[in-house]
């Protein structure tokens, strides 16, 4: 009878015992090390020794039993429903995840598509995060901020339109850039004015005050205020610039300088003379705008730096027991240039 080959030996999982054996010390000293306990004097040496014993074996540490031993994790959950695009937003993610990274905090996106409300807070709260960065594509709830805190998270942390109570409240002012670009545009006699309302998911939570903006910045000049979905999609961009003469459109804010970019090329090539017949202001003072002709127009928006939020969610957690405190964000002014 043939005999079935033998199965290799599953691997044992390392443990912090084998890397205390293997670098000649406790297990506490190569929890202090691993965990990078600050508050415990170890010599260089011993740490190398430690790290170097902990790689031969491949060991990690394991993220849940820290949790328990430290009685809360180090996870900031940066909880995410659509990731709007463009490059403004991008870099400020990274450069957050980044900072919270050297603050040795694990960063953990969770993907709500489908959640909201205390729905949200629920799902996120079973992970046991120290801490929630909401960046308002969920609508937290003062109850779902509270549901966050009673399952161990030291901090909530909002970037958004409006301000949830018992959070720590960074509020976007997105009306604002419609509005400066609106005025801008009045200034330089537009009055029918055509606001892009971008289509992508996810982005509601920006182009709907700034639509909302350019609106407030109209009222009682005798200029109007046209919206036009757009999808980021030549297609899209050429079906509404061969409807551009039929709008009577002299001018569009266009969201941001992607979009602006887009819809100038498609207007350029359906003859129309930008800025002659109509004015483009875009939002974000991307390179890319400096290098058109004409060059972009745009409104440049100082958001909050990412090191910065970072700092506060490190302070939040440090002093959980701190009243939660709101600031605005998010000044905004016009750069012009050729295209208005």
């Amino acid at each position: 009878m043939s005999q079935s080959p033998k199965q290799p030996a599953e691997r044992p999982v390392p443990t912090s015992a084998d890397v205390a054996r293997l670098a000649g010390v406790s297990r506490a000293t190569v929890s202090y090390v691993l965990n990078n306990t600050a508050a415990v004097r170890i010599s260089e040496p011993t740490r190398q020794r430690v790290r170097e014993a902990a790689e031969e074996l491949g060991y990690v540490p394991h993220a849940a039993a820290r949790s328990l031993r430290a009685g809360h994790s180090r996870m900031v959950l940066l909880p995410t429903a659509h990731v709007p695009i463009g490059p403004l937003y991008s870099r400020f993610f990274n450069e957050l995840q980044w900072a919270l990274r050297r603050l040795d905090y694990t960063v953990v996106q969770y993907g709500s598509l489908g959640l909201d409300g205390d729905e949200a807070a629920r799902a996120w709260a079973e992970l046991r995060p120290v801490a929630v960065v909401s960046l308002g594509e969920v609508r937290l709830t003062p109850n779902g901020v509270e549901i966050l805190k009673r399952s161990g998270a030291k901090a909530v942390i909002t970037v958004g339109p409006q301000r949830v109570a018992g959070t720590h409240a960074l509020v976007m002012d997105q009306g604002r850039v419609g509005r400066v670009a609106a005025e801008h545009l009045v200034e330089r006699g537009r009055r029918r004015i055509g606001v892009v309302v971008p289509e992508e998911p996810g982005l509601e939570m920006f182009s709907g005050p700034r639509l909302a903006g350019a609106r407030q910045a109209v009222a009682g000049t005798g200029a109007t205020v046209v919206p036009l979905p757009l999808r980021y999609e030549e297609e899209s961009a050429n079906e509404l610039a061969g409807r551009w003469r039929e709008l009577g459109l002299d001018a569009v804010f266009a969201y941001n300088d992607e979009y602006a970019m887009l819809l100038m090329r498609a207007l350029q090539d359906a003859g129309i003379s930008v800025p002659a017949e109509t004015a483009i202001v875009g939002a974000d003072d991307l390179l890319l705008g400096r290098l058109l002709r004409p060059r972009l127009t745009t409104v440049q928006i100082d958001m909050v730096i990412g090191r910065h939020l970072a700092e506060l969610v490190d302070s939040a957690v440090r002093d959980p027991e701190g009243t939660p405190e709101a600031k605005e964000l998010m000044a905004s002014r016009v750069v012009p240039r050729e295209s208005s």
